[in-house]
């Protein structure tokens, strides 16, 4: 029996330098001032700030497998897979990335570890979330292992609740509803046993309409498992709800709103990542918050990530992201 270590992160905004010439002039004109002052120099400190964190996670050895949104392009995502490859020995990192079409070019990417898996360029999918401006494609990748097993994973970043949570739950219900239909599909294609885990930043909490209506994601596992009328998901976030903020400090929740906690990262998985003996299997109880380093946690009131900042706010160069990691373990038949 083995174990993968998985994580997700958004990482807040890595966006590459004032005047890159990777970016389109489309794109200059509309990030704007936003990016005044971000020289390659903080843009290589913020990197830097997140492989320290990445670098700790699974005991100081990395994840094998690690979902980030909020970053602009491949180039800074090669420079934080190198950046984290410098700091962990004996691991290959490799990144799986596409450009959406995000108004805001900010898009969604994997960092895995390229001994244990591939992921073959006819196996790397971006589905279109319908809004009437530009938004995150969910970027989905069948991994294959060394075995031949394929594990479909999701990479998903919603939109936000920019102007009003209620004015804009509509984009997130056609975001569950194409999660959903491409869940459907995956195993149509790859068989009935397929194994799917679904990550991201939801912009939702589990309760949410889009998660369990549009997405059919449930805190009930047998519901689940019995389901055969449809392809339904296991939601391992709903624990996290229950709790409070700690001593320590630990966060009930990966993003802090007005002093609020809400639990808008996630991980959700399909019935064949729940069954013993299953290719995949998810460990409920391993799901956790990354707090290492402690200087990630706030030490205000509430304990709320530190910001590393830009795009408009003011930046702390000893800050990470305005999210915290989450990660789990997942049991492998192997």
């Amino acid at each position: 029996m083995g174990s993968i270590y998985v994580a997700w992160w958004n990482v807040e905004n890595l966006f590459d330098e004032e005047n890159s010439p990777r970016r389109s002039e489309k794109l200059q004109r509309v990030l704007g001032d936003d990016l005044r002052g971000w020289t390659p120099q903080l843009r290589d400190r913020k990197i830097s700030q997140l492989a320290s964190v990445i670098a700790q996670m699974n005991s100081g050895q990395g994840p094998d497998l690690l979902g980030v949104c909020e970053v602009e392009n491949e180039f800074v995502m090669q420079q934080l897979t190198s950046a984290v490859n410098a700091l962990v020995p004996g691991r290959t990192y490799d990144v799986a990335h596409a450009d959406t079409s995000d108004h805001r070019g900010i898009d969604v990417a994997f960092i895995f570890d390229s001994t244990m898996f591939t992921a073959p360029a006819d196996q790397v999918f971006q589905h279109v979330v319908m809004r009437r401006t530009g938004t995150r494609e969910i970027l989905h990748v069948n991994f294959e292992t060394a075995q031949g097993q394929t594990w479909a994973v999701f990479a998903n970043h919603w939109p936000s609740r920019s102007g009003g949570q209620l004015e804009s739950a509509p984009y997130r219900a056609v975001a569950g509803e194409t999660l959903a239909y491409f869940h459907e599909r995956a195993v149509e294609v790859h068989g009935p046993d397929t194994p799917v885990l679904a990550m991201g930043d939801f912009n939702d909490e589990p309760f949410d309409p889009s998660l369990t209506q549009h997405a059919l994601s449930s805190r009930q596992r047998k519901k689940v498992l019995n389901s055969t009328t449809a392809h339904r998901l296991f939601n391992l976030m709903w624990p996290v709800l229950g709790t409070d903020d700690q001593p320590g400090p630990r966060p009930s929740g990966t993003y802090y709103f007005e002093n609020q906690a809400n639990v808008l990262d996630q991980f959700l998985v399909n019935k064949n990542m729940l069954t013993t003996g299953a290719a995949f299997r998810a460990e409920p109880g391993s799901v956790h918050i990354v707090t290492d380093p402690a200087a990630m946690v706030g030490t205000g009131r509430y304990p709320a990530p530190v910001l590393f900042g830009g795009m408009g706010k003011e930046i702390n160069e000893d800050g990470y992201s305005d999210h915290y990691p989450i990660a789990m373990h997942v049991s492998t038949a192997d």
